[in-house]
């Protein structure tokens, strides 16, 4: 017997099918190897990477100041360069259960995907300008040996006073100045659901949203306290099929990445796929 999604249908079915109560919203991320992707961020995955965050993110500002010109807060920039392929401490998910069924379908096509349903409770839900996205986001400015003297177990007075701690206040007072010097040590080691703008086409097409890591944050592949998780299976041999089907539905390469090369690509594979048909 099969295991798992074969058609778009069934998997519609499925979704309608998820339990959720009024105070809850549902996000998706589709992976298109479940046995080797984990819900964690791309910085996380990489200690190379993790321990030059401060340089990354600042190196590629320095290279590509106009790409970040309207950006207002880190968080801005964070986003725009989690969608430039920049290892971030975010992590992307959607609302929209289709796209997620793209990309578990997108790739890998001899492995078994998943679609993970994220049930979050809407009081649990940032926004882009939340207070806690902020401390969050600013953490990304302060270097790994900075970083490592941050003391969650600090009584919050304590806390708030810390040299690193103060900077990270600098950080964010650049952005707020009406920012009340008082950060919540808890929120630090927090992963938080932020409702971020659509600052590019690529974001607005997927509908996104992101999971944002705190310090040395750790999403549970079974969920958190905040975050309840399900998963629904896709079978490997049938991820053609659900992205003809997916593409009938006008989500493919060309809307799910809205930028004139992928356009271009995707009307040249299309056509090519038509003329081996009329060929055979």
């Amino acid at each position: 017997m099969i295991k798992g999604i074969t058609t778009t249908e069934a998997f519609i079915r499925k979704v309608f099918g998820t339990e959720k109560d009024a105070a809850t919203e549902l996000f998706y991320r589709g992976h298109s190897n479940k046995n080797r992707f984990k819900l964690k961020p791309r910085l996380f995955r990489y200690p190379f990477y993790r321990r030059n965050e401060d340089r990354l993110f600042r190196e590629l500002l320095v290279l590509n100041p106009r790409e970040f010109a309207e950006d207002v807060s880190t968080l801005d920039k964070l986003v725009r360069m989690q969608h430039h392929s920049l290892p971030t401490r975010l992590l992307d998910i959607t609302s929209n259960p289709l796209m997620a069924l793209y990309f578990a379908c997108k790739g890998h096509y001899d492995k078994p995907a998943e679609v993970i349903v994220l049930k979050i409770r809407r009081k649990f839900i940032k926004f882009y300008d939340s207070d806690t996205a902020s401390c969050i986001s600013n953490l990304a400015k302060l270097s790994t040996a900075y970083k490592n003297k941050i003391d969650t177990s600090l009584p919050e007075d304590a806390f708030n006073s810390s040299h690193t701690i103060q900077m990270l206040l600098h950080f964010i007072k650049e952005e707020k100045p009406y920012f009340q010097p008082i950060i919540d040590p808890k929120d630090m080691n927090n992963v938080i659901c932020v409702r971020t703008k659509f600052n590019n086409s690529r974001i607005a097409s997927q509908v996104g949203a992101s999971l944002l890591f705190g310090l040395d944050a750790t999403l549970p592949e079974g969920g958190n306290s905040q975050i309840a998780i399900e998963r629904i299976p896709i079978v490997a041999a049938k991820k053609g099929q659900i992205l003809q089907e997916l593409d009938a539905l006008n989500i493919n390469e060309s809307t799910v990445f809205p930028y004139i090369e992928n356009s271009a690509k995707y009307l040249a594979a299309k056509y090519r796929r038509q003329g081996k048909r009329r060929h055979r």
